[in-house]
């Protein structure tokens, strides 16, 4: 199967997509995952994908049904007590991609992080094996490290996606840049010539922030969203990923889709 037909998988006729990360068990610890299989089969309506680690990949994979399948292939994990910070390291491959029917793969790339050779170079190699397997790459990159806002500026996210197109991911997931905007972001998609698609991050607790900030990421250009925590922490989690979806998908308000979270 070519890596197009794959895509697919993902990005609608619209060429754009709603995803929805569940693959936070490895890095750190979060509720909100314990009743896997429900949660899957209450967003399915309203999610186009889901980003696994490969146990869940395996363990649901009759849930997941005919949704876009991609397989986290590293593990994230920031500094904890004395315990020194790797920020990425990778554990699988296409090899495994293949075996759980994975339609994509996902790597992070943290840019300007001192492991940043080691990440750079696994990153450079997951891509190389994509190429003979054709299955796509979705580089997630952010500037130092996961969770550093004051670091998601205009120019360190500018360079963390140009980086991560020019490696050769086939889609690139990062953050808003923290104050940017739409005009600022727009430069930051218009300069990358694969689709980019926007993280939610954590959990906000503020209904109208995510929707606005999901909004003007659409306007800017970006092909769709990679929301995780804000789902599923969410009280109403089918309900905000109805609203985003119809962000995403038919350009509605972020009025319109706050009466989606509120019915």
């Amino acid at each position: 199967m070519s890596k197009s037909k794959r895509l697919s998988a993902f990005l609608q006729r619209d060429q754009r997509t709603v995803i929805v990360p569940i693959d936070h068990g490895t890095a750190i610890p979060v509720p909100g995952l314990e009743n896997t299989g429900a949660l899957i089969e209450a967003l399915a309506p309203h999610a186009d994908g889901f980003v696994v680690n490969l146990g869940v990949a395996q363990a649901y994979r009759d849930v997941l049904g005919d949704k876009g399948v991609c397989l986290r292939t590293d593990c994230y994990k920031p500094a904890h007590g004395t315990n020194e910070d790797f920020g990425s390291y990778r554990l699988y491959g296409a090899d495994e991609a293949e075996e759980v029917g994975a339609q994509a793969m996902m790597n992070m790339l943290y840019i300007h992080h001192r492991n940043e050779v080691e990440i750079f170079r696994e990153c450079a190699e997951l891509i190389a094996e994509s190429l003979e397997a054709e299955i796509p790459v979705i580089v997630e990159t952010l500037p130092f490290g996961i969770g550093r806002p004051d670091d998601y500026t205009v120019e360190n996210i500018g360079f963390a996606v140009r980086a991560a197109a020019e490696l050769g991911a086939d889609i690139v997931k990062t953050a808003y840049p923290t104050g940017a905007t739409v005009d600022q972001f727009k430069a930051i998609v218009d300069a990358c010539f694969v689709p980019v698609i926007v993280l939610g991050g954590a959990a906000m607790g503020d209904d109208a922030a995510l929707l606005t900030m999901v909004k003007n990421a659409i306007d800017a250009g970006a092909a769709g969203i990679a929301v995780g925590r804000n789902v599923w922490q969410h009280p109403a989690p089918a309900k905000i990923t109805a609203a985003l979806h119809a962000i995403v998908h038919d350009s509605a308000s972020v009025d319109s889709a706050l009466k989606i979270v509120r019915a």
